[in-house]
């Protein structure tokens, strides 16, 4: 297809009038379509519906003869912490089951170093006139909303194929004691799928930082939904820190919610044993011991590691075909248009999708006119702001496949039209 950027303003306002009128019918159609958060879809929670059922009336025992049904346990049982410790690449020390979402264990993570520090002989946060995090953009909306509610300052980083701009990340915290942490998604990133190297791993496992207590978030929330291709290999963050010299530097997090339901998943702490043994102090003040039937029900289930590639191997035989659709539109729509570009990932929940700059709201909001929902443009940078309001992302799994035909098909008409009208002025 012709680049819009060079073509005549003649055959620009026909082909406007000609993508007004399609867009014109999808409003008739009367759609109501909603791609705007990255949810499982029905058939992929109804892969787990066996789990309901594996713990019985007289079945309700860890395997050190724990009984699951009462108080007690800080940290998790101990076939729970084995299955989970492997998942995460720890020992069994050195993670925590927490409830069913790792979104609450990073709130109580910095709220405890807000108001406790990030370890003995840390001081409190709170305690500092400022407190600054790295946020690599296109990120993920609630790691900085997390940091909106606190008050924290976040410092927008580029995200890059490998990772973020380390330079600017070496940079920043090599000079600034206020700057406390960065937020990482290291295997397909929200929004944008990318990979974090070898090389980004070791760079921030190895940096000199200005604060002794500086932290790396590390969400590995999508460690092992993967779709297309080969599973990614990623140097382990913890054992990095640990040949750097800086075993603390980490805390990991991970959970089941896009693996069996996000209602009633695990959420999973990680870090060295020192961190870990922090936590436990502050967990003895906040809770009388987890949900131990649902982590009964998880070992139960899955049985060992293996058994949990299996299962996400039927959850990407379900979001293939949504991930397919999104890159086939796209491409047949805009390919060769000069006005967007957009991520094609082989894992995790989303494709990021940049509009031309300065358009993404309106884009958002004529799909929105035609009955479909998308993430609010801006929603992946902090405090909502994309300073090139360009970014939008897309998150395909939770819609039916054909509603995934019918919105991205609604974006991509929605993108040409306020692409041409900017061209045209």
């Amino acid at each position: 297809m012709s680049d819009l950027n060079v073509m005549p303003r003649e055959e620009l306002t026909v082909l406007r009038q000609q993508l007004r009128e399609r867009f014109e019918r999808f409003k008739q159609a009367g759609l109501s379509l909603d791609l705007t958060r990255g949810k499982p879809c029905p058939e992929q929670l109804d892969l787990s519906n066996p789990m309901l059922a594996v713990v019985s009336e007289d079945g309700f025992r860890a395997a050190d003869g724990t009984d699951c049904r009462n108080y007690g346990g800080l940290d998790g049982i101990p076939e729970a912490k084995a299955l989970f410790a492997e998942y995460m690449g720890v020992t069994p020390a050195e993670v925590i089951i927490g409830g069913n979402a790792s979104l609450t264990l990073m709130y109580d993570t910095f709220i405890r170093a807000m108001f406790m520090g990030t370890g003995e002989g840390q001081p409190p946060w709170a305690k500092m006139a400022k407190v600054r995090c790295i946020c690599p953009s296109p990120g993920y909306d609630r790691h900085f909303s997390i940091c909106a509610n606190l008050g924290i300052e976040m410092i927008p980083v580029e995200m890059n194929a490998t990772g973020p701009d380390m330079d600017a990340v070496e940079s920043l915290v090599a000079e600034d004691e206020t700057i406390k942490g960065i937020w990482c998604v290291p295997i397909y990133s929200n929004p944008t799928g990318d990979i974090y190297s070898d090389e980004t791993v070791d760079r921030l496992a190895r940096m000199p930082t200005r604060a002794q207590d500086f932290r790396i978030f590390w969400d590995n929330a999508y460690a092992v939904h993967h779709f297309a291709g080969d599973p990614p290999a990623q140097k382990h963050i913890l054992t990095a820190c640990k040949e750097a010299g800086h075993p603390e530097r980490p805390l990991m997090f991970g959970s089941t919610s896009k693996i069996t339901f996000p209602g009633g998943g695990l959420g999973l702490l990680a870090g060295s044993a020192r961190n870990m043994d922090w936590v436990r102090q502050q967990l003895f003040y906040q809770t009388i011991g987890p949900d131990k039937l649902n982590q009964l029900r998880h070992v139960r289930f899955f049985g060992n590691l293996e058994g949990i590639h299996r299962h996400m191997q039927k959850h990407a035989a379900i979001v293939r075909p949504r991930f397919e659709a999104v890159e086939t539109i796209l491409t047949r729509e805009l390919a060769g248009r000069g006005i967007a570009e957009w991520t094609r990932p082989q894992g995790g929940y989303f494709v990021s999708f940049n509009a031309p700059d300065g358009c993404a709201q309106a884009v958002v909001a004529m799909a929105q006119e035609a009955g479909v929902k998308l993430t609010p443009a801006g929603a992946t940078y902090p405090l909502g702001i994309d300073p090139r309001d360009r970014n939008i992302r897309i998150a395909p799994t939770f819609a039916a496949l054909e509603d995934v035909n019918a919105a991205v098909e609604v974006l991509a008409v929605c993108t040409q039209i306020v692409s041409i009208e900017k061209i045209l002025g």
